[in-house]
């Protein structure tokens, strides 16, 4: 009996976080059919590679940012993060450090300022919106400071197995996916969700919520500097301003992807697919000749659209 209620509430809880990506699937299919159509190239190996690179940073700032949002928060310092993520990368791996050093040296920073940000957040009961609206000022001076203008070396062999003809970066978002899969499967990983969707509940229930959040401040923290990793690779070199447009990306993208800015509402996949919605439905504007000034009152209407059908949905059923 016990197992048939479990598997009950399994489904119902499933069903609850796939609400509406069905829609999110279709569209997305559309658009990928028509970027399809109108750039035949992206079926070969070598223009599915280049299409996925491009879409690889978007992919990992927006799992940054959902996985706060699914706990219940925001973060500002996503751009910054990824600006400081490429000057690290770019300064310290032609060094004596090497490419090992490098890379944990950009994971480590993620880590240390993520922890460092969820834990003013969640001990001293402070916004998330404005410790991180201060934090992205303080990341953003540092990375000016390591790296005045854009300048630094990524070694060539890096950039060629990162950002070459080769489909690296979808194998990586893939592998990236699974270990998600396999994070959500101990309690910490439970423990998002559940303090997201209700803390004082999941506080009874012995989560530790505190440590969740800090938790998930850093991880958000180290997925944005791996992005910052991945962007000087692509460049050849750090760029101490190249993530600003990230920010309110990962924020349209996980709002596309069905992520809800309250907690425990949405699915890590719905914000992939949001990203790749977002990164196809730019390509497609681009291929189809609208300015730019056209674009962006495009995605604003789709954004607005995405968040507004199913809020109208949801009332007009509890209507009925």
């Amino acid at each position: 009996m016990s197992t048939i209620s479990s598997s009950g509430l399994y489904g119902a809880i499933q069903l609850r976080r796939n609400r509406g990506l069905a829609g999110l699937y279709l569209v997305v299919a559309t658009f990928l059919i028509l970027y399809a159509v109108l750039f035949p190239g992206i079926l070969s190996i070598g223009g599915f590679s280049k299409f996925t690179q491009n879409w690889f940073p978007l992919a990992l700032v927006t799992m940054a940012q959902a996985l706060l949002m699914l706990n219940g928060g925001i973060t500002l310092a996503i751009g910054p993060l990824v600006s400081l993520g490429a000057v690290i990368a770019a300064t310290t791996m032609e060094g004596a450090l090497g490419v090992p050093g490098g890379i944990l040296a950009v994971a480590l920073a993620g880590l240390a300022i993520g922890a460092l940000i969820g834990a003013i957040v969640t001990l001293l009961r402070l916004p998330a919106i404005i410790v991180t609206l201060a934090g992205s000022f303080i990341i953003s001076g540092v990375a000016l400071i390591l790296l005045p203008r854009p300048g630094g070396v990524v070694p060539d062999w890096l950039s060629t197995a990162l950002a070459g003809h080769t489909p690296v970066a979808f194998l990586l978002l893939v592998l990236i996916l699974v270990l998600w899969k396999a994070f959500l499967a101990t309690p910490l990983g439970l423990g998002i969700y559940a303090a997201g969707d209700n803390p004082v509940g999941a506080f009874r229930s012995g989560v530790p919520v505190e440590r969740v959040k800090v938790a998930a401040f850093a991880l958000s923290g180290l997925l944005a500097a791996l992005t910052g990793l991945f962007v000087a690779a692509q460049t050849g070199s750090g760029d101490p301003v190249i993530g600003t447009p990230f920010t309110l990306n990962s924020i349209a993208a996980a709002v596309l992807g069905g992520v809800g800015f309250l907690g425990g509402k949405g699915t890590m996949r719905g914000a992939i697919c949001g990203s790749l919605l977002l990164s196809v439905m730019i390509n497609v504007m681009f291929f189809l000749g609208f300015p730019p000034v056209a674009q962006y009152v495009a995605q604003g209407l789709i954004i607005v659209g995405a968040v507004a059908v199913p809020e109208l949905l949801g009332q007009w059923r509890a209507r009925r």
